[in-house]
């Protein structure tokens, strides 16, 4: 038995299947359609369907497993990169070793984008993608759900109901990291946190350290446990966020009210937002493998913060940010000009989303460009 079937990824004897259902579902096709075509008058939608279904099962037509659509994804992103940024950096990815598993833990940004910046760095270099951790509340539609574990994405249910469900969904999440690093030495990439640093500070949750050990308590010392899962913090660091002002706008109203309630599809626009919005240059680093010696998930939650912190590539938005909030005059032009286009009501909460990684590196006594 399966006992991962609910979340783990499609493998690769069940890809052409899921494509071939994507293809035939309208909810799909017609977001595929509004995204391309935006402006396409009702009376074409039913024609302009076929077209879409014809051109997609020739782009599939060759895909028989999980590596031909990475191979396929690669050209996408690449194309992506040449598009909405000025530049992408890898640092420390030579430290990595081919055909070990490794759990990447980064700070999280952009819902789509993080895990894919590190997927395209692994894969230049020729190791193994990751295994990408997501929530299932981004999988609210059930077309997107198939998208991701198309794409090696598993499931993480933080919709469960009761102490005994939850306390059961992250047992299963817990075997199924371990699992897939330990004994199949898959990669795997997790957020540091649930959900995007909207304010610009990067903080492990320790619960996250804890789940990852529910599996393990009863055969392994935490120390012995967390060594064997080959831990990397990984810094993204992007010069421009594409979700900048929708982000300022949720801190401000729930600063405000005490509150704020999502759109029901608020985080595929998310999702949209990052993957055409233009994001500068980018800064991807892998850190050192965390070996031993943390005896207690928060020694281990300050080495991640450590790290992650210290490693963040520190653009020239940060250090105008910083000075604009400290009413000095920004050396860098373009990150005025993009303040014009932000309403004063966001202006404080924008300037300290970008100022804040360098704020903690300042607190650190360390400063990375």
């Amino acid at each position: 038995m399966d006992q991962f079937h609910d979340i783990r990824p499609y493998n690769d004897d069940e890809v052409v299947g899921v494509l071939e259902n994507l293809i035939n579902t309208p909810d799909f096709i017609s977001t595929i359609i509004g995204f391309r075509f935006p402006s396409c008058p009702a009376f074409l939608q039913t024609p302009l369907s076929w077209v879409v279904k014809w051109v997609l099962r020739r782009q599939v037509a060759n895909i028989n497993g999980v590596d031909d659509l990475q191979i396929r994804t690669a050209s996408y992103m690449a194309r992506m990169i040449k598009t909405t940024t000025t530049n992408v950096e890898y640092r420390g990815v030579e430290k990595l070793r081919k055909g070990t598993g490794y759990l990447f833990i980064s700070n999280h940004r952009d819902i789509a984008m993080d895990p894919a910046f590190v997927n395209y760095g692994l894969f230049m270099a020729g190791i193994d993608t990751v295994r990408v951790a997501i929530g299932d509340n981004l999988l609210r539609r059930p077309f997107v759900s198939d998208l991701m574990r198309l794409n090696k994405s598993f499931i993480v249910k933080r919709s469960v109901a009761g102490v005994r469900e939850m306390m059961l969904a992250f047992g299963q999440l817990s075997d199924y990291i371990n699992h897939s690093i330990t004994q199949e030495n898959c990669n795997i990439w997790i957020a540091q946190k649930e959900g995007r640093a909207k304010d610009g500070l990067d903080k492990t949750d320790p619960a996250i350290i804890k789940m990852f050990y529910m599996s393990k308590k009863k055969k392994s010392s935490f120390p012995d446990a967390m060594k064997e899962l080959n831990i990397v913090p990984v810094s993204i660091s992007y010069e421009y966020d594409p979700c900048a002002l929708d982000k300022a706008a949720e801190l401000v109203e729930k600063s405000t009210t005490g509150e704020y309630e999502k759109a029901e599809f608020e985080d595929i626009d998310s999702i949209k937002n990052g993957i055409v919005g233009q994001k500068g240059n980018v800064v991807v680093t892998f850190g050192d493998v965390l070996t031993d010696g943390y005896d207690t998930p928060d020694e281990l939650v300050a080495e991640i913060d450590r790290q992650i912190i210290e490693n963040y590539a520190i653009h020239s938005t940060n250090k105008a940010a910083a000075a604009l909030l400290d009413s000095q005059n920004p050396t860098d032009p373009d990150f005025s000009e993009y303040m014009k286009s932000c309403p004063e009501s966001l202006r404080k909460t924008v300037l300290t989303m970008y100022a804040n990684p360098l704020i903690q590196q300042l607190k650190q006594n360390t400063i990375k460009e």
